[in-house]
């Protein structure tokens, strides 16, 4: 009987010789699906038999080549030596180590080496993925450090506020980041070559997680990118704005550890007696002297009240430098006694104070008894007070602030939206923003309650009891504030010579702001010039 399907050749096959074909197919079709029925994850391409491995076999990696496990190695020293240079940098914000205080921030050399870290972390938890984002990423990073190193060495006054401190961090970070585009390429090339040694070709395509990996390092580069833009632009910015000259001089205090920035106006005149005119010295309050409460001052020196007036800005402050921390307001007036001495400038004084600049003023003046000829405090600061600016949580914030000013993001704006020029950064109304302020009043904040406060707790009970005594207040201030106003009564028995008390109506802390805050100034500034 004939085959309904028939055979290969035609003829029937024998029941025999059919079962034994469908014998050979089972065994085939058992040894490709592995003795069971097929389905979806049954292999569709039978096992090599040539000698190479698959590609997915985890022995195919470029770990296998000593220079690149050789690279990893040295990846992940520089990541531990990063680090513990993070560390001591971060202590330094905090307590100076020796030889390691620089004379700005140091919040610069922190962004550097935090920037650092975070490149090589990226490189070491995707080392053995490499991409092109990758390497371009990091060659553009290199790019802008090898820019921001150039512009720190180049200018002389971001030279010295950065120190070697901030030159060994930037130059550490553009090797890093060169380093990293090595390391890239290495391992590209060690995994090409075992995948043509172990699979006998290249492979050109990426599995699932491969390209998660390369999607997040491309990802966390172009955030890296972006951060290193903005500490560029920000070292033009100081670049630009230090070419800003002052209109003093300044004299380097504290051991030759940083400079303070002092000016003075007028001629030294002397009286019917022969004696010396006393000499106005200004202590500003949180803003730095120039940003405007020297205006009413110099007023009063053109209408003639007086013939001479100095100014400073605390370290930190304008166009001096940062100290190294701590830092507390007795060690402010010591180096300004070191800087007066300095610049030849001779007693007697007497001290126009406002807000904090209180707490200064009653410290010199308690250091220098016999060459303070008068104290005017304006609206200022009583200690009991100085709780209010040491609070943890304002100087976890400024700490906060300080941290991310180097990116700039507020200063760039400011010039590019706002106009603000280089005066405005410098002294100016956007003078907060800078990391040399944020710094000077983290000092301030770590120290207020404790160090600053026992200091003028001494200074009040040394404090030479005829020293003429004028308090001014800020109207507004007083009646918003009880305690406020407590204070600003207990500072006018600072002394037994109190010529008078003024609270001026309608006036902000700033009393100077106000026509009539400047008349009433002007008018007690001239008594105590007088005697």
């Amino acid at each position: 009987m004939v085959s309904l399907w028939g055979s290969k050749n035609g003829e029937e096959r024998p029941e025999g010789e059919e079962a034994e074909t469908d014998g050979q197919d089972g065994r085939h079709e058992s040894r490709h699906s592995g003795g069971r029925e097929p389905d979806e994850r049954t292999r569709l391409l039978p096992p090599r038999h040539d000698g190479y491995l698959d590609p997915d076999d985890p022995a195919v990696s470029p770990y296998n080549l000593w220079s690149v496990r050789a690279l990893r190695y040295l990846c992940v020293l520089f990541f531990i030596i990063t680090f513990l240079w993070w560390v001591l940098l971060l202590v330094s914000i905090f307590v100076s180590p020796p030889m390691m205080h620089s004379r700005g921030s140091g919040f610069f050399d922190f962004s550097y080496t935090t920037l650092t870290l975070g490149n090589l972390l990226v490189a070491i938890l995707f080392f053995a993925i490499p991409s092109k984002p990758m390497e371009w990423g990091s060659l553009a990073i290199a790019g802008f450090l090898l820019i921001d190193m150039i512009i720190i060495v180049a200018v002389p006054r971001i030279r010295s506020e950065e120190g070697w401190v901030g030159v060994a961090s930037v130059v550490w970070a553009t090797v890093m980041a060169l380093y990293n585009v090595l390391t890239d390429r290495v391992v590209a090339w060690g995994k090409r070559e075992e995948e043509e040694r172990l699979t006998g070709r290249r492979e050109s395509r990426r599995t699932l997680r491969e390209w998660c990996a390369v999607l997040t390092a491309t990802v966390i580069m172009v955030i890296m990118i972006v951060v290193v833009i903005l500490l560029t632009a920000t070292l033009i910015l100081r670049s630009r704005d230090a070419g800003l000259a002052p209109p003093g001089e300044r004299y380097y205090v504290d051991q030759d550890k940083y400079q303070l920035h002092l000016a003075c106006l007028g001629n030294v005149t002397y009286d019917a007696q022969g004696k010396r005119n006393p000499t106005i010295l200004l202590e500003g309050g949180d803003d730095p002297v120039e940003a405007s409460f020297e205006d009413w001052v110099y007023d009063a020196y053109q209408n003639g009240t007086i013939n001479r007036f100095c100014f400073y800005d605390r370290p930190g402050l304008a166009w001096s430098d940062n100290a190294p921390s701590p830092h507390s307001a007795g060690m402010t007036t010591n180096a300004l006694s070191e800087a007066l001495a300095r610049a030849g400038e001779e007693q007697p004084w007497i001290l126009v104070s406002a807000g904090i600049g209180g707490i200064y003023s009653r410290i010199f003046a308690s250091h220098h008894r016999r060459e303070v000829a008068g104290i005017m405090l304006i609206d200022a600061l009583h200690e009991d007070l100085l709780y209010r600016i040491a609070q943890p949580g304002r100087g976890f914030l400024l700490w906060i602030r300080g941290v991310i000013s180097p990116l700039g993001y507020d200063r760039l704006f400011g010039a590019i939206a706002k106009g603000r020029t280089p005066e405005d950064r410098v002294f100016g109304r956007s003078a907060y923003q800078g990391g040399k302020y944020i710094k000077a009043k983290l000092q301030e904040n770590l120290v207020a309650n404790s160090l600053t406060k026992d200091e003028v707790a001494t200074a009040r009970t040394t404090q030479d009891e005829d020293t003429p005594l004028v308090v001014v207040s800020s109207g507004i201030n007083v009646r918003k504030d009880g305690e406020w106003e407590r204070k600003q009564k207990d500072l006018t028995t600072i002394t037994n010579n109190l010529i008078s008390w003024d609270v001026v109506n309608a006036a902000p802390h700033d009393v100077w702001k106000t026509l009539s805050g400047r008349r009433i100034l002007e008018k007690r500034l001239g008594e105590l010039v007088r005697g």
